[in-house]
Order: structure tokens, then sequence, then C-alpha cells
């Protein structure tokens, strides 16, 4: 499963405050989520937490972002180790300050070994520079002779991908009612089922994470072909 976290901004606005209360307010929307997605039985669930193009919005809000990750990494680091919860990091460390890339190493190096939720964090990630940085990566291995150019599959391709070892997200929701991906996860997306939801994220909950697998359950994955394949989203009993 993976989670475009979008309308904290909104949320504030309505409500007659500062953008950073909408973010705070959606740190504890995603620790329901979390605490929820451990509780149902989900085994991957990647957020969109800072996009590449986060980098145009005013330096101050760029700011209170950077430290509400300190904040939740300091505060919730250990109750996610304690839960069993693996966190990866995807997206470009290039350009992080010297803090955060150290909390982003601490969270992969105390989770490594924890083998339940994988709690996938996109964090100055864009989708269209990791598919780029892939085929700069592709391309520097054919030309040291380590690869047949045209012996790589699609398989072989995605070995250079931010998310290798990630399964391909089943189920991508959008909260706040916008419906576009945004630069997130274009080519793992290929077949997910997209749920666009007009609840801003800040009030999202486990009420409407069940409202998103049920809709989920309703579809019919055909994968280009004729037949529905089980979907891999799971509910323990």
């Amino acid at each position: 499963m993976a989670i475009i976290m979008d309308g904290n901004g909104r949320w504030a606005a309505a409500r007659g405050l500062p953008r950073v209360e909408g973010h705070r307010r959606g740190v504890e929307a995603l620790r329901r989520t979390v605490r929820a997605a451990i509780e149902l039985g989900i085994a991957y669930l990647t957020i969109y937490s800072f996009s590449s193009e986060n980098w145009r919005r005013p330096a101050k809000e760029v700011g209170d972002l950077f430290s509400l990750l300190r904040l939740f990494v300091r505060r919730d680091l250990a109750d996610l180790h304690a839960r069993g919860v693996k966190v990866r990091f995807v997206g470009m460390k290039e350009g992080l300050p010297a803090d955060i890339a150290g909390l982003l190493a601490e969270a992969e190096h105390l989770t490594g070994a924890n083998s339940g939720l994988t709690l996938v964090v996109a964090f100055n990630y864009g989708a269209r520079q990791e598919i780029l940085e892939a085929a700069r990566a592709l391309a520097r291995a054919a030309l040291e002779g380590k690869i047949d150019p045209l012996q790589v599959d699609e398989q072989g391709f995605e070995a250079f991908l931010d998310t290798v070892g990630i399964p391909d997200p089943d189920l991508l929701i959008r909260t706040s009612g916008e419906q576009r991906l945004s630069n997130f996860l274009l080519w793992q997306s290929a077949y997910a089922e997209l749920v666009f939801m007009p609840i801003l994220w800040p009030d999202f909950d486990r009420a409407a994470l069940e409202a998103a697998v049920k809709e989920f359950r309703s579809r019919d994955r055909r994968f280009g072909g004729l037949g529905a394949p089980a979907p891999h989203v799971k509910e323990r009993a």
C-alpha cells in the first residue's frame, strides 16, 4: 500500500491556523495510520513524506517540515522498533542537512532486522528523478561491461531503482480529493488500484483506511488479462 498524504495546508487554512499546524496534525494522522496498518496485517506501507519538488515551497515551511521529521524520528522511532516495524527511506540523500541524513540512517540501522510492517518513507523523492538515475546507473554498468543492455528486462531495471526489494503497491491512496500521482512511484504504480478520497490528511484514520481497503477489494484486477488474481493486501482474522 502507498499513500500520498495530501491536504495539511488546506486543513489548517479552513481553521484559520498556520500551515505548520496542519503538518503537525498530519504527523498525528500518520501515527494512527501506521498503527492501523499493523493491526490490519499490511506488509508494506509507503508514504510520500517530502517530494523533490517541495524545495520550491517557502524556506520556513521546508524548515518546519524538517523539524517535524526530526521530532517524528526522535519521538516515534523507539515505538516503531518495539512494534517490529522496519523503516526504510527512498529518495535522494544528497543536499539534505547532515543531521537529517544521520537520523534517516539511524532509523534504518536500528530497525533493519525487524520483520513486521515495512514503513517506506519517500523523502526528498521524485519518481522521474528516480527513473532517470536508474537509467544512468544502468548505462554506466553497460559501459563498464558489467551487464548486456540487450538482456535487461523489467526485473533487471528495477534493480537500479530506489525501491529495489520492495513490492509494487497493490493500492495507492491519495487524500484531499486531488486525482493525480504528483511524481510518486510512477514505475511501481503501473498496476496499482488508485483510490482518491475527499478527506484531508489530518482527518485520516483507521475508518478511512478500512474504507480504502474495502474499495480496493471491490476492484477486478486483471493485469491486462481476463482473470483476477487474488489481492495481496491481507487482513488478519
